[in-house]
């Protein structure tokens, strides 16, 4: 069976993705800091009959980092790496001038830092895989300039620039930067708590990640919700 490591995986889109490729018989290795909950979103998942570790922890700790490689390897391999972990700087958002550097730090160390260290512990795993695969969770604020979203944007815009250069040095693998669009999270919440807009479940965009998978275009930069819309 294939395997895939999965971060930020307790809830929301990783949840989501995660349920997914379990009911395509993926086996997986989930992250996330909040170990209860993590613990609850595995054995849901698991229940499709695929084996799910959980790894409580924070990405942005090299020992966790190592934690959930080891437990790939102890499912004989690596076939997809999800860095979908994220933080946005602040909470609620803020406009620059009151971003606290702090904060735009934790963004960047868990956003770009961690995701790249994750990634470099990783590759001898998805080099020996017969289709290796990086997903890097991106945002439109990434590539958009939105009031109060500079620092989190930032951290995505260096997130899909650290893509891009990977795809150019190992051509072998497939790297694809992924714009979720606007969704129904825990994050968005945090980020805009008197936002009452509606917006999709975070499943209702998994269909443009699976659709990757299954189509494996050249590695680059996708918005997920035009991948899901049925094609003509």
């Amino acid at each position: 069976m294939p395997v895939a490591v999965i971060t930020g995986a307790s809830k929301g889109l990783g949840r989501a993705l995660a349920t997914a490729l379990a009911r395509r018989g993926w086996d997986l290795v989930l992250g996330a800091r909040t170990a209860d909950v993590l613990a609850q979103s595995a054995r849901g998942i698991g229940a499709h009959g695929t084996r799910v570790v959980a790894v409580a922890g924070d990405v942005t700790d090299a020992g966790h980092r190592g934690e959930l490689l080891a437990a790939a390897r102890g499912l004989g391999g690596l076939d997809l790496l999800v860095s979908n972990a994220s933080a946005l700087g602040a909470e609620p958002l803020v406009r620059l001038e009151a971003l606290p550097l702090e904060g735009l730090r934790a963004a960047l160390e868990t956003n770009v830092v961690a995701a790249l260290g994750l990634v470099q512990e990783a590759l001898p795993l998805l080099r020996a895989a017969a289709a290796g695969t990086v997903i890097a969770v991106s945002s439109d604020a990434g590539a958009e300039a939105y009031e109060t979203w500079g620092g989190y944007g930032a951290s995505k815009a260096a997130l899909d620039h650290l893509a891009a250069v990977l795809a150019v040095e190992e051509p072998e693998l497939r790297v694809w930067a992924v714009d979720p669009g606007d969704m129904r999270t825990d994050l968005y919440a945090a980020a805009v708590p008197d936002d009452d807009d509606d917006r999709p479940e975070a499943e209702s965009v998994v269909p443009g990640f699976l659709r990757l998978l299954d189509e494996r275009p050249v590695s680059g930069r996708y918005v997920a919700p035009a991948l899901a819309e049925p094609t003509r």
